[in-house]
């Protein structure tokens, strides 16, 4: 179908990064303020929930601050450890539409949501974010009393950036040993920093481009070679034994194919995995609740396939909605 008219003056609008980023410190200011202008405006705000915490968490070289979002109901709760986008080298819990996705996974889905300020690149590359997704997640097991959280249900998830980093998450739990994943959450992830699948050029442009991704690419890889499995969980040599994922795309983003390709990896390799991919959407358009019923249908799949993950059921999708999300 074609792109969500509601769509196009929000297109006209954005602005890509520039060549040099010689100042990363208000390039992250002023994402976080158009952020926070969204809300009301294009994003729904985030629902009641009965507590958001600061935490510090000591990581190898430093330390870095988490959120933690609990439910009304009394616990103990299934933990989603919610990874935010924002290309590796900006973003973070704080942001108004990041903490508005978390109360909505934490009320939605009764969890308690442990959203992680992963260092960023340029000042902290690979694999320094991924290293502080994977305390993070020891950190939730070993403090399951004191958050209130079942150390046996544990889901992780993320968007763009943060669903790279939660599949290559997986990969290294699966590799190094960890606790036990019930579901990988991976909402418009980019899963091939190589850039060598069809949408990365023929979807170039709709919200997120391919100069843009190289950009970030650069500064969050340095020298490494952008197949390494956990910066391209789509080139990992081998995707069985992970847990169970949903993957959920978009119709106009230039990494569609990312995820459509690592669902049938995965499933390949024989791990439960469903995929939705959602028409007429791009990259940035599953936050735009506010005016997009569409946006809305994305959030309460969302918290349908965490709610199944958090009972036990299988990985299902609506299938009323099937026939049009491809």
């Amino acid at each position: 179908m074609p792109i969500d008219p509601v769509l196009e003056p929000i297109l006209a609008q954005l602005q890509p990064l520039p060549e040099e980023l010689d100042d990363i410190a208000g390039l992250r200011a002023m994402n976080e303020a158009v952020a926070a202008s969204m809300v009301g405006s294009l994003v729904e705000p985030g629902p009641e929930i009965r507590d958001c915490r600061a935490y510090t968490v000591q990581v190898s070289g430093g330390t870095i601050e988490v959120l933690v979002y609990q439910p009304l109901e009394p616990g103990p709760h299934p933990a989603h450890l919610f990874l935010h986008g924002g290309g590796w080298i900006a973003g973070n819990p704080r942001w108004a539409v990041v903490d508005v996705a978390s109360r909505e996974r934490c009320a939605g889905a009764g969890c308690v949501v442990v959203a992680a300020d992963y260092r960023k690149a340029p000042e902290h590359p690979f694999p320094t974010a991924l290293e502080d997704c994977y305390t993070v997640l020891h950190w939730i097991v070993e403090h399951a009393d004191e958050l209130g959280v079942r150390q046996d249900l544990v889901t992780i998830g993320g968007q763009s950036a943060g669903g790279n980093l939660a599949a290559a998450l997986a990969l290294k739990v699966r590799d190094e040993g960890g606790p036990r994943i019930a579901l990988q959450l991976l909402e418009v992830p980019a899963l091939d920093l190589t850039l060598d699948l069809p949408s990365h050029t023929e979807l170039d442009g709709y919200a997120l481009t391919r100069r843009d991704v190289e950009i970030s690419r650069r500064l969050y890889l340095a020298d490494l070679d952008a197949a390494h499995p956990y910066a391209s969980p789509l080139h990992a040599p081998d995707v069985s034994e992970l847990p169970p994922a949903h993957i959920m795309t978009a119709e106009y983003d230039m990494l569609r194919d990312d995820g459509a390709h690592y669902a049938a990896r995965l499933a390949d390799a024989g791990v439960p995995v469903t995929h939705s991919m959602y028409p007429g959407h791009v990259h940035i358009s599953p936050a735009l609740t506010q005016v997009m019923a569409s946006a809305r249908e994305w959030r309460s799949e969302v918290l349908a396939v965490l709610r199944n993950a958090h009972a036990g059921e299988a990985l299902r999708v609506d299938l009323t909605r099937e026939s049009t999300r491809g």
